[in-house]
């Protein structure tokens, strides 16, 4: 499949996922960043090593177009991407000025999804950020979530009262969306053992219901860095785990933010695009170019398993499974599609 554009197309970039990562001092924060990333931010064993946020952009993961770049036989594959924001560490207090103070604000009121590095495992090499020795994984990890939770519904507070002051000047003054709205995914820097410890991934997912926990080991994404696609699950699987920091990452924050991924195969390039759940066709057109919607006809749709199976477009036309959708088809994940338009 391919989709026209008369040479020429612009990227949406409402729907480039933004993700914001943020914990307090020394929990494996910017570890876990530059492995996420491969962005080389420095990772230092004391408060505040990363001032200014670290942002990197990394393509999201999908094998779905790999099989499609051979099968139309396009050197060129394009996938969707995650732009991953490492924001300076906060400790108690930051709200009042403590630390780097509350210039996290702006960093995270740009971002769609908050990731929450929890440190969950016990080495008291490590610097904790309130100097406490560590025995007891459970609590402090709560002691932690709870830290930063104060924080950011402090900072709530206070930009709360500013609006009511400005409102009171002018009542047409824009929303806010407060930090302690944003969607939040916890992330539990859990040593070797605790990636395979079912009972204690099991409370610590309950400390932070009904949001999502995804568990990993900074120090062993920090060794896979070099690593390629087989040799990493490969490592992986050797420790028991099926999927890497990144994968585990983006499917909580799809499934969080109720993102999809739609597909368009040609000779020109393979590409995913990212859009939210119930889109509807023309929506979907719009993130490849707002022509694509003003001007929207029709669809042509195929589902990506049927066409894996089958081994390509033709075959998919002469079983049955290519159909024609209108404006009103909601899109659904894994639909591989040409865009009809005219403007």
């Amino acid at each position: 499949m391919s989709y026209h554009s008369n040479g020429n197309y612009v990227i949406i970039t409402d729907m480039n996922l933004k993700i914001g990562i943020i914990g307090l001092p020394n929990v494996g924060k910017s570890t876990l960043f530059n492995a996420l990333t491969n962005a080389g931010a420095l990772a230092a064993n004391y408060p505040f090593a990363t001032i200014e946020p670290n942002v990197g952009i990394v393509p999201v993961p999908d094998e779905r177009l790999d099989v499609l770049a051979k099968m139309y036989e396009t050197d060129k594959v394009v996938p969707a991407t995650v732009e991953f924001v490492d924001i300076a560490g906060l400790v108690a207090g930051a709200s009042k000025g403590e630390g780097l103070g509350n210039k996290f604000l702006a960093h995270i009121r740009e971002c769609h999804a908050i990731c929450h590095v929890v440190r969950a495992f016990i080495n008291n090499d490590i610097v904790r950020a309130d100097s406490k020795p560590e025995d007891d994984i459970l609590k402090q990890a709560k002691d932690d979530i709870d830290i930063i939770n104060l924080e950011l519904q402090l900072a709530d507070d206070e930009t709360k009262e500013k609006i009511a002051a400005k409102r009171k000047k002018d009542p047409s003054d824009d929303l806010v969306q407060y930090l302690t709205d944003k969607p939040v995914i916890y992330m539990f820097n859990v040593d070797e053992k605790g990636l395979t410890d079912s009972d204690l991934k099991s409370k610590l997912s309950g400390l932070v219901k009904p949001a999502r926990a995804v568990f990993v080991n900074a120090k062993l994404e920090e060794e896979m860095a070099d690593m390629n696609r087989d040799e990493r699950k490969e490592f992986l699987e050797s420790y028991g785990v099926k999927e890497d920091a990144l994968g585990e990452l983006i499917k909580a924050a799809y499934d969080t933010l109720g993102l999809q991924s739609f597909l368009t195969a040609g000779k020109k390039e393979c590409r995913a695009w990212t859009i939210k759940k119930g889109s509807l066709a023309p929506e979907a057109a719009g993130t490849i170019h707002s022509d694509f919607e003003r001007g929207f006809i029709s669809a042509q749709i195929c589902n990506y398993d049927d066409l894996k199976r089958l081994g390509s477009e033709k075959a998919v036309r002469e079983a049955g499974l290519m159909r024609t959708e209108g404006k009103t088809y909601e899109m659904r994940d894994g639909d591989v599609v040409e865009f009809r338009f005219n403007v």
